[in-house]
């Protein structure tokens, strides 16, 4: 894994700014979390990332090179793993066919269906998955698929772009803990976008909050959950119990905090990474 950094990126769309000159470091073995409204810009950061996206100004380094330097050569080298588990599948693969595709420097239909079990293995999916089309598995198995299929690329960072917000909120816990024991299992380097401090809370070691196409607020998660300095940041800490559709059924805290309901979130997920029954 690699050190991911963002300098000075800028993105325009027509006369809007959708991204505003933002400085943002994933450093190797660590996991940032990004967090903000709708329309702040980070998902448009994730897709700059990976090509899917071109920037207005900036750039965007691997290890202190540009970026697209490491794309000619290896294109995998930032994988990013989308919201909606029901779309980036393609309906027509089967989960093996899905995998295989984006593996790297596995050749031979042994070695590759060999290295797809272990990648099945690795998401807590049985390996007679591999033979299923995407409509025959839940949300959460789907994700897990993704998962999979991002790793697969053995890619130098991963983006996790609100990879729970279209899960049940049994299921998002499954998925966060699978995410923090692949973390500790392949020392990954990742970049968790959501909207929800308490899920970012979870699985960050550091937490960006964006508004408006800018950088308002880093710092360490303990320390801006505990004492975030900025107005935005506030508010967004008092809005957490509401700011994802499903996540309202997580029990609030005595205190009713926010920080309460990122302790509530944690301690009501279940602590097994395996498929929780409402994913099979």
């Amino acid at each position: 894994m690699s050190t991911l950094t963002f300098r000075e990126v800028t993105v325009d769309f027509g006369p809007t700014r959708a991204v505003d000159r933002v400085d943002l470091e994933i450093a190797d073995g660590s996991v940032v979390g990004l967090v903000g409204e709708s329309g702040s810009g980070k998902s448009t950061l994730a897709r700059v990332a990976v090509g899917l996206q071109s920037c207005s100004g900036g750039e965007v380094l691997l290890d202190g090179s540009p970026l697209r330097r490491h794309r000619a050569g290896r294109p995998g080298s930032v994988q990013l793993v989308f919201q909606d588990p029901y779309s980036s599948l393609d309906p027509r693969m089967s989960v093996g066919e899905a995998i295989s595709e984006g593996l790297c420097g596995v050749r031979g239909r042994r070695a590759r269906d060999a290295e797809v079990r272990r990648l099945l293995d690795l998401v807590s999916l049985p390996a007679d998955r591999a033979s299923a089309l995407p409509a025959e598995m839940s949300g959460g198995q789907r994700q897990r698929v993704a998962l999979a299929r991002a790793l697969g690329a053995q890619p130098s960072v991963l983006i996790a772009d609100e990879i729970t917000s279209a899960l049940d909120v049994s299921v998002q816990g499954a998925v966060l803990n699978l995410v923090k024991e692949l973390r500790v299992e392949l020392g990954l380097t990742m970049l968790s976008i959501s909207h929800n401090l308490a899920v970012v809370r979870y699985v960050s070691d550091e937490i960006v909050v964006m508004q408006g196409g800018r950088v308002v607020e880093a710092a360490a998660a303990a320390t801006l959950l505990g004492a975030p300095q900025q107005e935005y940041t506030r508010e967004l800490l008092a809005a957490a119990p509401r700011l994802g559709e499903r996540i309202d059924a997580v029990p609030r805290s005595p205190s009713g905090s926010a920080a309460g309901l990122a302790t509530d979130l944690s301690t009501t997920r279940p602590t097994d990474p395996r498929p929780t029954p409402m994913e099979k």
